[in-house]
């Protein structure tokens, strides 16, 4: 019996490594790490919008900055949200579905029809000149230990094969029972130092997430419409640049921009019904399955598909969980996102905890990785840039 148990257990370590490396070799298919693509370099800036480039290009050369604005529904030149109009909305709270609520979503229900928010930290600056890709992360404010990892490793601004990355943190301010007086003082004092952080006058909870996505659409809309691309990403997460850069590369080369959102897509997944998980969706707010959508670790998206977006989603009820929210705009779209198994928000090896998931070849392959702690991620991206990293060799099926 002893010597069947430890034979099971050979079997499955036997078909695991099988899986990761079956998954590695797909992976040589999807990014470009083959030394014989490395000197590939693609005029991005010329190729990114296809037919519609001239049109775009016009308006960011033109006063009328408004023409890629929701018909009837003009952009204004800047962010003109100046004070908090929006209360509750008590005719619901008399409801029988709303008494049926548990506590945790009453706050969310009654103020889910406001959207838009007056912004406390702007940068628009950030956008002017030549940006290829808009690096977007969701933090908040007590994590400035991550936003910091984060600027030193791969939210660094620089350019890699001809395209100039910026990086913005996107932040609201701090929740119920927080030092919000000193939290508050602190980012100011780090905006003032780096210049890098977008804060809206609502509270950063989880179920505000959704807030910050459809803010940003907007702001994205009237500051940035000539950056081709848009990476959003959590601060906990590791990036490699140099691949994503890449990745970008070749959906130019192929013309699959216009409708270009992919990472790592979630299909069939049901509404959590465990009241503890945060996660926890009550049937009185959802009861069918959700559309397909993007792992929030991190995505990539062109500008096209930024613009839709931010059309569609005024028309699209908000949601509490962010993720699930833009897979309902995009199925509003029609446009399902693209499945990239470099993107990998759930860790190497989905849900287990295992030595590989922290294997720095497997990083060095890959596009984004969930999650590390601030000194985990300075440590890989010190151990992944490092050109002795001695890996077995690739080999392109």
């Amino acid at each position: 019996m002893e010597f069947l148990c430890r034979k099971k257990k050979n079997v499955r370590t036997a078909v695991s490594l099988t899986l990761v490396f079956a998954t590695l070799l797909m992976l040589q298919k999807l990014i470009t790490v083959d030394t014989n693509v490395k000197g590939i370099k693609v005029d991005v800036k010329r190729k990114w919008c296809g037919p519609t480039c001239k049109s775009i290009k016009a308006v960011e050369n033109s006063s009328n900055v408004n023409a890629l604005a929701p018909v009837g529904k003009p952009l204004p030149r800047k962010w003109d949200v100046n004070k908090i109009k929006c209360h509750e909305n008590s005719t619901i709270k008399s409801q029988a579905w709303f008494r049926r609520l548990g506590p945790r979503f009453h706050e969310f229900v009654l103020h889910r029809h406001c959207r838009y928010y007056p912004m406390l930290l702007n940068h628009p600056e950030k956008c002017s000149g030549d940006v290829d890709v808009l690096v977007v992360v969701k933090s908040v404010i007590e994590e400035h230990d991550r936003r910091e990892a984060v600027r030193q490793t791969w939210g660094k601004e620089q350019e890699i094969q001809g395209l100039k990355i910026k990086t913005l943190f996107l932040l609201g301010t701090p929740a119920t029972g927080k030092d919000a007086r000193n939290l508050q003082a602190l980012v100011q004092y780090e905006d003032r130092t780096y210049g890098d952080i977008l804060q809206w006058d609502f509270m950063d909870t989880f179920y505000n997430l959704t807030l910050k996505e459809v803010n940003f659409l907007r702001w994205f809309n009237i500051y940035c419409s000539g950056v081709p691309f848009v990476f959003k990403g959590d601060d906990d997460v590791f990036v490699h640049t140099k691949n994503l850069v890449e990745l970008i590369g070749f959906r130019v080369e192929e013309n699959r921009v216009e409708n270009l959102i992919v990472g790592d897509t979630i299909l069939e997944a049901k509404p959590i019904r465990n009241r503890q998980s945060k996660y926890f969706i009550p049937k009185e707010l959802y009861d069918k399955r959700y559309p397909p959508y993007l792992g929030g670790g991190g995505f990539l998206m062109s500008s096209q598909v930024a613009h839709k977006l931010f059309v569609v989603s005024e028309s699209v009820e908000l949601y509490p969980i962010d993720d699930v929210f833009l897979g309902m705009c995009l199925q509003k779209l029609k446009i399902v996102p693209e499945l990239h198994l470099g993107f990998r928000t759930f860790g190497i090896i989905k849900r287990k905890v295992t030595p590989l998931n922290r294997e720095p070849c497997f990083f060095r392959n890959l596009i984004v990785v969930h999650k590390l702690v601030p000194q985990e991620l300075l440590q890989m991206w010190t151990l992944v840039q490092n050109e002795d990293l001695s890996c077995a060799r690739q080999v392109v099926i």
